[in-house]
């Protein structure tokens, strides 16, 4: 977790950053890579340091984000199947939690999480609109949230807490929060689909 004075700027980021990627996601594929590689980089280099070590925590940050992006980047088509496959785990626990009222099994998580993986190899036109929407869409809205004076929303999501990891499972008081998530991603995702996602077919396709 970072020191509460970069706080609100990690919340200004995580919302540039969520914007980014819902709403540019497809068309600037390679520079989302590149950002979210850079913050998950930091956040994951950050928190193996203590928050009293100001100085060591930002430096660790920076060298890890700077690896998150590097390694994200060199592995472009290994992010376009990790987008499926976070996709298709997002689908299993939507579609499984209403119905049966829990969490699914593992194997329906992974068996879901494989096939839509696949499936993002060959579509990836879609699959990179839709997960880059819905994963832009709740990074927008944690910051938000923190902008407007939830600062535990950002201070969660620096500390990785569970339920800004995982928006199905939201904290008590924000079973909002996953609904605003869908509305804010489908629009994401119909801007994408209609103004900025480009050429149709693969990533990098150039018009004829």
């Amino acid at each position: 977790m970072l020191p509460a004075a970069y706080q609100l700027p990690a919340a200004i980021v995580l919302v540039l950053s969520g914007a980014l990627s819902a709403f540019f996601g497809h068309r600037l594929f390679r520079i989302v890579l590149l950002v979210f590689g850079f913050l998950i980089g930091a956040l994951a280099a950050s928190s193996i340091v203590g928050m009293s070590d100001t100085a060591p925590m930002v430096i660790a940050a920076v060298v890890g984000g700077i690896l998150g992006a590097v390694i994200l980047r060199a592995a472009y088509f290994v992010g376009v199947a990790l987008v499926g496959a976070a996709l298709g785990a997002a689908m299993a626990h939507l579609l499984f939690s209403p119905l049966h009222r829990g969490e699914p099994g593992v194997w329906v998580v992974v068996l879901a999480a494989v096939a839509c993986s696949i499936a993002a190899v060959y579509l990836q036109r879609y699959f990179i609109i839709v997960g880059t929407a819905f994963v832009g869409s709740w990074t927008l809205l944690v910051g938000a949230m923190a902008l407007v004076g939830d600062r535990a929303a950002v201070a969660a999501a620096i500390a990785g807490d569970a339920w800004v990891i995982y928006p199905l499972d939201p904290a008590p008081g924000r079973r909002w929060v996953p609904l605003v998530w869908v509305v804010v991603g489908l629009i994401g995702t119909a801007v994408q689909l209609g103004v900025t996602g480009g050429d149709k077919g693969r990533v990098g396709a150039k018009k004829k």
